[in-house]
């Protein structure tokens, strides 16, 4: 909970570098949830140690909500694996010293995911790892996001996260970690669109009056707190069930979708209230909308949130009909 609040007030000032900072804990989660002692010691106390990043290495040019699809791949040749792939929108892909990288280390197309890929720790300096350009995004630019390209990329044994075929379990593991601080960052700049939009009303005067005098504006206003309060809340219930040590599925991806929608529509009626003002950069409300799309982007789309929540709910009904 207290990495949520944390998060939610760096949002409020730039989800970028939010997005930035907050990538470490995704690219640091599968070692801490299936790392061995000498891999913690080694990458997570290398963070103790120095100012450096990582990066959650998993989406392709052609895989992302499917990540069943992914086709980089890791043979096993003697103690070592031999990677070749492409990943693509890597948050801190150039700025990472070290990757977590899921490979698909079982050449039947067939298989299972849950049996399919491997979880590798991959640092940055092997060679034929090669990071591409900085992606020019329509919002949180401040957010380092490339692709990454392996080439032969040879990964020792040591580095192999619990075990060959893990892979798809730790990889998803990580989101109901990461998921309740996604949707703290997008509280976060929604509270923002908030402040702008209400401060801007009581300054603006049209037809003799200042714009938040009026209903139209007012209830805008009123219906952007709603939501943000009740997103705030549905954040910290996510958070919470993982202090408890309680799984958090369905409260993670329910915090991770309405506060991202919440988002959304909060920066576009801020734009909203701003006019036209509000259509120029001049003004700060048209980066919070731009910045504000890919809430309902990353991290599980607004619809793979829906198919989880739907999936969690249905099971719990089915259990309790029994």
């Amino acid at each position: 909970m207290d990495a949520c609040l944390v998060t939610e007030e760096i949002a409020y000032g730039c989800t970028g570098i939010g997005t930035a900072m907050e990538a470490n804990s995704l690219g640091q989660m599968p070692v801490i949830l299936a790392g061995n002692t000498e891999q913690k010691k080694k990458y997570l106390g290398w963070h103790m140690e120095e100012p450096i990043m990582c990066a959650y290495c998993v989406t392709e040019p052609g895989a992302g909500s499917d990540v069943a699809g992914l086709k980089t791949t890791a043979v096993k040749k003697g103690d070592d694996y031999v990677l070749n792939g492409n990943k693509m929108w890597i948050t801190n892909g150039g700025k990472a010293s070290w990757y977590f990288v899921l490979a698909r280390t079982d050449p039947d197309p067939k298989a299972p995911a849950t049996k399919a890929f491997t979880g590798f720790i991959v640092d940055r300096d092997t060679p034929g790892l090669t990071p591409g350009r900085k992606e020019w995004n329509m919002g949180q630019r401040a957010s380092d996001t490339r692709g990454i390209t392996f080439e032969d990329v040879v990964v020792p044994k040591e580095n192999v996260l619990l075990g060959e075929g893990a892979g798809f379990k730790i990889a998803m593991g990580a989101f109901d970690k990461t998921r309740p601080p996604v949707a703290a960052g997008a509280v976060g700049l929604a509270r923002r669109a908030l402040d702008e939009a209400t401060k801007y009303s009581m300054e603006r005067k049209t037809f003799g009056r200042y714009i938040c005098e009026h209903q139209g504006v007012a209830f805008i206003l009123a219906d952007m707190a709603i939501g943000i309060e009740a997103s705030h809340l549905l954040t910290m219930r996510g958070a919470w069930e993982i202090d408890q040590g309680r799984r958090n599925t369905y409260f993670a991806s329910l915090a991770k979708a309405m506060a991202a929608d919440v988002a959304n529509k909060s920066a576009t009626d801020a734009v909203q209230i701003f006019g036209g003002n509000g259509f120029n950069s001049d003004y700060p409300v048209e980066k919070l909308m731009r910045d504000a799309k890919i809430y309902q982007i990353y991290e599980g789309t607004a619809q793979i949130q829906r198919v989880i929540i739907s999936r969690e709910l249905l099971t719990k009904a089915k259990q309790m009909a029994m």
